[in-house]
């Protein structure tokens, strides 16, 4: 059993984004520059975005934390983006969700430059991704399909089982699993909350790739021998004996899928690491993209 160690792969990536932006430095180019908007104060949000700063400064990225109040109007948030898209120094932003109440998502995304959605969330993105298109990938399912490069784990003519169908991993993760091309030519099965035996399907599958929000739901009788485990889950589960107050964790039963598995991300420490390294790739190719217009 090999572990996809998610922690030192981004660092690996970090190492070689850091280069490419010394070499920027070097020729007196303008370097990355990512925007980051918060609206509220989600601990769990203000953590990650937190997050993505450091990183940015560890690679040598400019970036910007946008801070609103939670009583932030849509109309105010989307006079933001505005200015964000047409500023020519910032080359890509995000914007952290969930958003308060008060504002529709959907609008918000929509409203995003999509040469400057380094989440890869607009429907032009995404449209594009579906197409094999050269465009930018959700930094979730690009930290995936980078594990399973790096460690040259086989997809062509697996059976991959993707659990769960949000926009950010679930669906994304179908379309990419299947693609021409590695990783991908899997034959894949997306299941969900209204899949039927779903443990039957599970067993069947070469690969897991596991995007719930459900702790532990992946048991080992539900898996066979030799299978990859993606496990994208990742949940708070209050434990008074912790520090803490809690532990994280994630979609699968570890102790005991792992004793069947081949290859495995931990909780944490496997594919949350690589979303924040795969956002910075996204960023890196912003800047390339508007060196060249």
């Amino acid at each position: 059993m090999t572990i996809l160690d998610g922690k030192k792969i981004s660092n690996d990536i970090k190492d070689e984004i850091t280069v490419e932006v010394q070499k920027m430095k070097d020729k007196g180019e303008k370097v990355p520059h990512l925007a980051a908007v918060l609206v509220g104060n989600d601990g769990a949000s203000l953590t990650y975005v937190g997050s993505k700063v450091r990183s940015c400064e560890r690679v040598g990225f400019k970036s910007t934390l946008v801070h609103l109040p939670d009583t932030t109007s849509e109309e105010e948030l989307l006079l933001k983006i505005e200015e964000l898209n047409n500023d020519d120094d910032i080359d890509g932003f995000i914007v952290q969700l969930p958003l308060p109440p008060q504002i529709n998502s959907e609008r918000v995304l929509l409203a995003v430059d999509p040469g400057k959605d380094v989440d890869g969330f607009h429907p032009e993105n995404f449209g594009k991704m579906a197409m094999d298109m050269n465009t930018f990938i959700p930094a979730t399912p690009s930290g995936i399909l980078e594990l399973l490069e790096r460690y040259k784990v086989e997809t062509e003519g697996k059976h991959t089982v993707v659990i769960g169908r949000s926009h950010i991993v679930g669906r994304p993760m179908s379309i990419l699993m299947s693609r021409k091309g590695y990783p991908g030519n899997s034959t894949v099965t997306l299941t969900h909350s209204r899949t039927k035996d779903i443990s039957k399907i599970t067993a069947q599958a070469d690969i897991i790739i596991s995007a719930l929000g459900i702790p532990e739901f992946l048991k080992a009788e539900m898996v066979k021998e030799g299978v990859v485990i993606i496990d994208v889950g990742i949940t708070r589960v209050p434990d008074e004996s912790h520090p803490k107050g809690y532990v994280i964790k994630g979609d699968v039963d570890f102790e005991n899928v792992s004793k069947k598995a081949s290859f495995i991300t931990p909780v944490p420490g496997g594919v949350g690491p690589m979303t924040i390294a795969m956002l910075l790739k996204n960023t890196l190719l912003a800047r390339r993209q508007q060196k060249k217009n």
